[in-house]
Parts: structure tokens; C-alpha cells; sequence
């Protein structure tokens, strides 16, 4: 006899039930293992399975395609086209529709999660900021005017039991080890960017070009020194199992303030400073500087607020890790990984303050040392699978990242297919990233068309979407040759102006209405020829 058979499927839930065929099977399936014998269980469904079946069962079912997932929204633009659908299509509206995996989910499985209830935690979303964190808790008010159902529990339960793949997910990473920089643009430039390496082999991590990393860094020990000289405490103060300089080193963001520590503050003041945390914990901003209020600002603001350390840390929200696309192909550096990392820095009143993981890895990583670390697999922003597929690549800065990992990845397979690169930056002396490369590329022929453009060298401003309009005709023939076309980097203007620049495009060479190539424009994004990472 077979001992690992598995019994035989008992039909628990009849036909004549008021189910679904799916929701039959699933509670069939469920109800199974209370009664399957040698302490069988059931397999659970995944997140994703778990909330399809949740919102079947609530009469919630798929209401179609989602408008609003377009990174190049405002947010108030993407909730009216959510209007008046099910609650956890309008949370996935909320999200800044990246879909990078910084919150361990995509946008649209993060609100699945918190919709069905086996996600709490609502500030998860790095790139939607306090403006989607707002916007999720407003409608998990909803929430609390629905009733949770035992079948909550289960799929809470059963959505947390299996462990991310290893160093595929923020919440399974691995450990990768810091190699080396280097600046790539010059000393005099107005920018500060680097090319950062690490070594992959020890960590058991690989990766495909398009890919991005995700990073856990640490904040710099000066601010949170500064921290704790205005909180009053000892750097040994035990919160949460480590020291208070351990904790705010390496467990909560400083940067920006949160709603919760405004709420904190309007706790323990009272007046017109009591008043002014709370207008600022409703979004409201009644001196006009919320938009430069991180922590220690914050407690320079109401300095006569003293919180107790641990009610202090429990307000903050979680140091979240740093995605960062890929610029290397692992056909072309095996066991190594780079970045391509613009170093923040820039001043407030007359107060220094630094992007923390791009100055982390720009400066305060040593060479040598690990930090915990994750591959984030792209999602619809992939080489074609044809090799011979032409390719038209548009980044301008550190968007330039993963295009040369795609150019790496093409030259490493022999690919056959023409590339063409439009890369754009402040200053041609300065900020050249890459040249030597891109420069060889041309040379050896891999790179068929290099086209730059520099906005600080001329009397006016000149962009890649400008440069795009003047090659608007050769454009139009290799998108009628097959073309794809790549877009890395800024969301919010660099992106809608690219975007603006095709349509206008497709429309003048195409011969279209400006309606047809908007339509046109669309269709490539739904055949994925037109693919983006943006942030």
C-alpha cells in the first residue's frame, strides 16, 4: 500500500449549494482538512488565490481592467478613475502603481492583502509616501464597518505560512557584499552619481537583466545621535530588545515625519502647539513647512515635547529597503552586481540633510562589509524574447541603469537585433555616464544609434523627449520594423513627456489623429513594446 496516496476528494459542499464552481472547490477543499486523516492539511492558496476567493465570495468579483495603473498619475487623478469600484480596487489606486516590491507585494496584491484583511500594516507603500498611507487608511474605515468572517481568519492564517523564496522578497532577504565605487561624472558637476558593485557569490543570489535590488541600509549615526540629544536619553535606553541607537540606526525611517509622531506630539504639549501637531497629523500644514519635516525637524519644531523613547520609536514607521535598477547583466559579470546611484544632498534653512541609502552606499558602506539584500524580478520590463527584435532605449540620468545591462545582455548572447539609445544628463563635459562604454558599444557596432541630449549646454534647455521629436521619422520606422521601446526613470515629468513626445510622433509620421496614436500608444503598451520602470 501507498502510504503517500492522498485520500480520495469527499464533495462536502452539494451542488445544490449556493456556490460557485471554484468557490466549491475551494470549500471543499477547506473543509477537507479537518477530516483528513494523519494530520493532513490543506495546501494553502496563495495571497493572490486567497483574495480571488475572497472577493467571489463577497460578490466582489474582477470588475475588469485597472485604468489607474500608471505610474504617471497623480494620485487624485487614479482615485477618480477608481470611483465607485469594490473597496480593494480603489486601495490598489491608492498605490504609487510602481509595482517594485519595496512593500513585499505589487500594487495590487498590497491591496488584496489589507482589503482581505492579512496585512495590517498600511504604510508599506515607499514611493506612494504619506500621501497613499493617508489614502489607505481613510478607506480601511471602511473595514471596520464590515464584519470580519471566520474565512478571514483562514486566509490570514494560511497566506502567512510559507516563507518567500530566499533572497527573493524584503521579507526573506539574503546577504550581499559591498565591493567598490566609483563617481562617474566629474568632480565639478552638479550631480554626484556612482557606480557601486557587489559581490553575489557568497550570497546564493541570481538575477536577470531588468531586474532591480533591494537594499536594507542603515541611517547615519550623526543624525541619530542628534536624535537622541534632543529626545533627552541615553544612547543605551533598551527599546524593543536593542538600544535606542541601535534601533534608530537600523529599524525606523527619520525621514519624513510621520502622522503617528505629529499624534504623539499633540499627546504630550499643550496650546497652540498641541493644535499645530494636530492640524499636522490631518495632512494640513499651517506653517507651510510640512514638506521639509523629518523627524529631527520635528523635534527641533516642538522642542519642549520630550517622548519617552519607546512610545517615540512605536510612532515612527519602518526603515523600508531601496530598490534600485540593476546595470549589469549577469551574462556579462557573473557573481556581480552593480547600481548606478545618485547621491542625495541638498540643504533645508541652514541644515545638511542626505538621501539615506543613496549617501549609504555612495559613502558609508565599506568595502568588504554585507548587508542584507534581495532580487526584485522585474514585472513587464524584459528584453524581447526574440534576439533579432530591434530595441529603442530612453534614459536619461541614472535611468541609463538598466539599458546597460540590457546592452551587456545582448552583446553577451549575440543578439542580432539593432539597439538604439537615447541618453540625456545636465552637462556633455560633466555628466557623460558610462561613455567609455557606450562610446566602445558604438564602435563595435552593438549600440547602432547613440543620441544624447544635454540640458545645461546650451542658452536653452534640451531634453531626450526634445531629441526624440527631431529623430521622430527614423523612430516611426523601426516602431514599423517591430521596435520596442524601454523608458527608465522620473515618473512624474520625465516619463508623460516622453510618453507625450511618441504620441506626438506616431501621429505625424503615422499619419494618425492625435486620438489614433494615443490608441496606437496604448496598444504597444498592451502588446508590451512600450515598457517602463519608473519611480
Amino acid at each position: 500500500m501507498n502510504r503517500s496516496a492522498p485520500p480520495p476528494i469527499v464533495d462536502l459542499i452539494p451542488e445544490t449549494a449556493p456556490f460557485a464552481p471554484e468557490q466549491r472547490a475551494w470549500l471543499n477543499g477547506f473543509f477537507a482538512g479537518f477530516i483528513a486523516p494523519d494530520g493532513g492539511a490543506v495546501t494553502p492558496l496563495s495571497p493572490e488565490g486567497n483574495a480571488a476567493m475572497l472577493a467571489s465570495l463577497e460578490g466582489d468579483s474582477d470588475d475588469g481592467d485597472a485604468p489607474w495603473h500608471d505610474a504617471t498619475l497623480a494620485l487624485n487623478e487614479r482615485m477618480a478613475l477608481a470611483q465607485g469600484r469594490p473597496l480593494r480596487r480603489r486601495m490598489m489606486a491608492a498605490m504609487a502603481q510602481q509595482d517594485c516590491g519595496q512593500c513585499g507585494y505589487n500594487c495590487e496584491t498590497y491591496a488584496e492583502a489589507i482589503a482581505g484583511r492579512w496585512e495590517t500594516r498600511l504604510n508599506l507603500c515607499a514611493p506612494g509616501g504619506k500621501e497613499t498611507a493617508r489614502t489607505l487608511k481613510a478607506l480601511a474605515q471602511e473595514l471596520e464597518n464590515k464584519p470580519a468572517t471566520s474565512l478571514d481568519s483562514e486566509m490570514k492564517v494560511s497566506s502567512s505560512t510559507s516563507l518567500p523564496a530566499f533572497g527573493r522578497s524584503r521579507d526573506n532577504p539574503a546577504r550581499a557584499t559591498f565591493l567598490s565605487r566609483r563617481r562617474l561624472n566629474k568632480e565639478d558637476s552638479a550631480k554626484e552619481t556612482w557606480h557601486v558593485e557587489f559581490d553575489l557569490i557568497s550570497s546564493g543570489l541570481d538575477y536577470k537583466a531588468g531586474d532591480s535590488f533591494g537594499v536594507f541600509v542603515k541611517n547615519e549615526l550623526g543624525l541619530v545621535d542628534q536624535i537622541i540629544g534632543m529626545l533627552g536619553a541615553s544612547h543605551l535606553t533598551p527599546v524593543s530588545g536593542k538600544t535606542l541607537r541601535e534601533t534608530l540606526q537600523s529599524d525606523v525611517s527619520l525621514s519624513p515625519a510621520p502622522d503617528a509622531l505629529f499624534e504623539l506630539i499633540s499627546f504630550i504639549t499643550g496650546g497652540p502647539q498641541r493644535d499645530k501637531a494636530r492640524s499636522l497629523a490631518q495632512g494640513e500644514d499651517p506653517d507651510g513647512d510640512a514638506a521639509v519635516l523629518d523627524v529631527l525637524a520635528v523635534l527641533q519644531k516642538f522642542s519642549g515635547a520630550r517622548p519617552h523613547p519607546e512610545a517615540f520609536v512605536e510612532a515612527l514607521a519602518p526603515l523600508q529597503p531601496r530598490l534600485y535598477s540593476i546595470s549589469s547583466s549577469p551574462k556579462a559579470a557573473p557573481g556581480r552586481l552593480s547600481l548606478t546611484v545618485d547621491a542625495v544632498r541638498y540643504v533645508v534653512g541652514k541644515r545638511r540633510r542626505h538621501g539615506v541609502a543613496s549617501t549609504f552606499l555612495a559613502e558609508r558602506i565599506a568595502p568588504g562589509e554585507e548587508l542584507p539584500a534581495y532580487i526584485q524580478a522585474a514585472q513587464g520590463f524584459a528584453l524581447p524574447e526574440d534576439p533579432a527584435t530591434p530595441i529603442i532605449m530612453i534614459g536619461p540620468g541614472t535611468g541609463v541603469a538598466p539599458f546597460r545591462a540590457f546592452l551587456q545582455e545582448r552583446a553577451a548572447i549575440g543578439a542580432t537585433g539593432r539597439n538604439w539609445l537615447f541618453f540625456g544628463h545636465q552637462r556633455s563635459t560633466h555628466d557623460f555616464l558610462y561613455a567609455d562604454e557606450f562610446d566602445a558599444m558604438k564602435a563595435s557596432g552593438l549600440l547602432t544609434r547613440l543620441s544624447l541630449a544635454w540640458s545645461r549646454d546650451g542658452a536653452e534647455k534640451f531634453y531626450v523627449q526634445d531629441r526624440m521629436r527631431q529623430a521622430g521619422q527614423d523612430i516611426w520606422a523601426w516602431l514599423a520594423q517591430g521596435a520596442h521601446i524601454y523608458v527608465c526613470g522620473d515618473a512624474q515629468r520625465m516619463a508623460k513627456d516622453v510618453e507625450r513626445a511618441l504620441v506626438d510622433i506616431v501621429a505625424q509620421f503615422g499619419a494618425r489623429s492625435i486620438d489614433e496614436a494615443v490608441a496606437f500608444v496604448a496598444h504597444l503598451k498592451k502588446a508590451e513594446r512600450y515598457q517602463q520602470d519608473v519611480y
